[in-house]
């Protein structure tokens, strides 16, 4: 669960077996399988040794093994067989293992078994057959078997095998001797007391407490009692027992999880029953403030529920995130606990530390069946957390992102959000949503929610709602807008949906004209100079004596037509402090060049200039077709010292510098006037106004497709 809270875990295992063949069994060892030539095995191959045990087949591997082992080895099998020590297990520590004094280890240790004339080393490896026998294989160092055989069977304390095996007959003998010492504790702390608990066996319970009746209550490493362990395994009659032998119904273990607490996670009812009974305490707390309830709320168990309540358990406890059981009953999407917490007098709209109330977290997990219902009891949906937003915010970001189309159920996601957001919107102010600094118009275009974004765009949300300076500045862009969230996103449908329902293009600081060109999306591009994006947006931080998306937009020609077309400032860019002087040189820097995407220079001048920017790496092998563009746009203008140059560094170019030079054709004056008297509102008009073709496409600057 979320906000520190417990997970979940099934209890549920499912164990699969299948018969092994020698053939497989020999490549679980590790080692060669035999009859490589035909390694697939036919009906005929599985009847011959279907009839045989696991211990057969084990057997049946291993001297085939051997053979071919000794048939491919230049040793004697005589020589290998005395050599062959069996190496001792190195044992790994089990809870239920006790510590007993072992007899000294003998003054030669087993070893692996080894050829004589080979003196290389030899790898041990340790494997489990599939009918859980341990067994071990010794290779050579090229891999080559020498030997697998058995692991040795490890020394099993006396007690604990018949705790184990539930031979209480066995277990008394044992404990009447004199050398038999029932609370000396494993290294994990168990006793024999845990081990019966554990393992579920009364009789031996009985039969310990009755010779050490004071080590009832005796903790593991853990701080588990034996009690608690005996819950935790659901062992119900060992629960009776130690409950009737005097156990201590409320000693937690180290995370400070009662036996009632565990029965809860386990939802059995009956131990629940007992321990109640047995005066065990409701209200305490785990370690994180975790209750009983809020365990059984958990797990959607009314029965269990009911039970606590009635014994006194409070409804509205909160644990160290503030979280009380209705909260995990809405989190959880279990409707039937939530019923039952209301018809016991929990509230509705109590909130979590941080201030997230059953409805928000409902909405946040996508439970549509438990919004519906919060709604219909009059949960607040004006109610919002530390953070100032509300359920409405949090659900427009749920729901189908672009980018998970193809991941399994987002349809189903994109549903349930679409509900959940539909609810809400009547239920939500439209004045306490302004007042939150941001509108779910904003989150569901960042998060790429187009349904959601169309649904709340039909319901009159504000698409030029703008995010309060607050909320802007976490952005270092400072963007605004959530038509600037979906430009930024390349998301061209939710683009068009925002401009089509009258978003203004020109709000935010950074112009999301300026992103699309810098994308190079030229769809986004054309749809923000149709509704009206400025086309001469500047860059308030980085300020130039021509317009930013010229800038951004030079390596792409037909988009830079497209701009001049439009009504881009073309004059600006042959704008020179300096003219036919000496341009002193660029000044660049590393922090200079991380100011603008195609690292760009700056000059000593407060703004950057055209030339300074064209003569970069990046666009200087352009300079000339630029230029070229631009020239198409102006009147008579002089080139700087810095152009001209560049347009001498290629023959080619030399056209270029003859259409500079004064004075430009009148017929170009007179196309640069008439531009100016229709406007730039008309000429994306101009195919309508009642003038001859040829003049349209004039222009437009497409007169070089015909002969005027």
């Amino acid at each position: 669960m979320g906000r520190g809270c417990k997970l979940l875990h099934s209890s549920k295992k499912v164990s699969t077996f299948r018969r092994r063949t020698p053939d497989s069994i020999m490549a679980a060892a590790g080692g060669p399988v035999l009859g490589a030539t035909n390694p697939t095995l036919t009906h005929d191959d599985f009847c011959l040794y279907g009839y045989m045990s696991d211990d057969e087949l084990m057997q049946l591997a291993i001297e085939r093994s051997l053979t071919e082992t000794q048939n491919n080895s230049t040793t004697s099998s005589a020589e290998n067989t005395k050599s062959s020590v069996p190496q001792r297990r190195t044992e790994i520590p089990r809870p239920n293992q006790r510590q007993t004094p072992r007899p000294a280890p003998a003054p030669c240790p087993a070893n692996p078994p080894r050829d004589k004339n080979d003196q290389q080393s030899v790898t041990v490896s340790h494997f489990i057959t599939g009918n859980g026998k341990r067994m071990v294989a010794y290779r050579r160092y090229d891999g080559t078997l020498i030997q697998v055989k058995p692991e040795e069977e490890e020394e099993v304390d006396p007690v604990l095998k018949a705790i184990r095996d539930g031979d209480v007959g066995t277990l008394r003998g044992l404990i009447k001797k004199a050398d038999c010492n029932l609370l000396m504790p494993n290294e994990y702390g168990w006793i024999p007391l845990h081990e019966a608990a554990h393992y579920g066996q009364e009789q031996c319970i009985k039969a310990i407490l009755r010779v050490q009746p004071g080590m009832i209550n005796k903790r593991t490493l853990k701080d588990q009692t034996a009690l608690l362990l005996a819950v935790s395994r659901e062992n119900k009659e060992c629960v009776a027992c130690l409950l009737e032998k005097g156990a201590d119904p409320d000693i937690a273990n180290k995370d400070k999880e009662t036996p009632l607490y565990k029965a809860c996670e386990k939802e059995n009812p009956a131990i629940v029953a007992m321990l109640l009974n047995h005066g065990a305490t409701v209200n305490k707390s785990c370690i994180q403030g975790w209750t009983a309830l809020h365990e059984a709320v958990c797990r959607n168990n009314v029965e269990i529920c009911e039970m606590l309540v009635k014994a006194g358990a409070k409804i509205s406890t909160p644990n160290v995130y503030g979280i009380t059981p209705i909260f995990v009953a809405a989190q959880s999407g279990n409707v039937d606990t939530l019923r039952f917490l209301l018809k016991n007098g929990a509230d509705i709209n109590s909130q979590a530390a941080d201030g997230a109330t059953a409805l928000y977290e409902a909405c946040k997990n996508g439970h549509v069946e438990i919004v519906e219902f919060l709604l219909s009891q009059k949960a607040d949906a004006n109610k919002p957390g530390k953070t100032g937003l509300l359920p409405i915010h949090i659900a427009a970001q749920r729901g189908n992102d672009r980018t998970d189309l193809f991941t399994y159920g987002s349809a189903h996601n994109t549903d349930r959000a679409l509900q959940i957001v539909s609810m809400l919107i009547p239920a939500t102010s439209k004045a306490r949503v302004r007042r939150s600094g941001i509108s779910p118009l904003h989150l569901a275009a960042e998060r790429n929610r187009d349904e959601i974004l169309e649904l709340l765009i039909e319901s009159g949300f504000d698409v030029n709602a703008t995010l309060s300076e607050d909320r802007s500045t976490m952005y270092e862009d400072r963007r605004s807008t959530a038509l600037y969230f979906s430009v930024i996103n390349n998301n061209i449908e939710a683009t068009s949906m925002l401009l089509q329902a009258g978003a203004d293009p020109n709000l935010d600081t950074f112009s999301p004209l300026l992103v699309a060109l810098r994308q190079g999306c030229i769809r986004t591009v054309t749809l923000l100079v149709e509704y009206g994006a400025n086309i001469n947006a500047y860059i308030p931080t980085h300020p130039t004596t021509f317009p930013a998306t010229v800038m951004f937009c030079m390596k792409y020609l037909t988009v830079l037509k497209y701009l001049m077309d439009n009504g881009g400032d073309a004059l600006s860019c042959f704008s020179c402090v300096y003219g036919s002087d000496p341009h002193p040189p660029l000044k660049t820097s590393h922090s200079d060049r991380t100011r603008y995407r195609d690292d760009q220079p700056i000059s000593h001048n407060t703004c950057v200039q055209f030339c300074d920017i064209v003569s970069t790496d990046t666009y200087s092998p352009w300079a000339g077709p630029i230029i070229d563009v631009l020239l198409d746009y102006v009147g008579d203008v002089k080139l700087c010292s810095r152009l001209v140059e560049h347009l001498d560094s290629y023959a080619d170019w030399a056209s270029i510098k003859e259409k500079a030079m004064p004075p430009r054709p009148l017929m170009q004056l007179c196309r640069l006037k008439i531009r100016k008297l229709i406007g730039i509102h008309r000429l994306n008009k101009i195919k309508k106004l009642p003038l001859p073709g040829r003049l349209i496409k004039f222009l437009n600057h497409e007169e070089r497709t015909q002969d005027l």
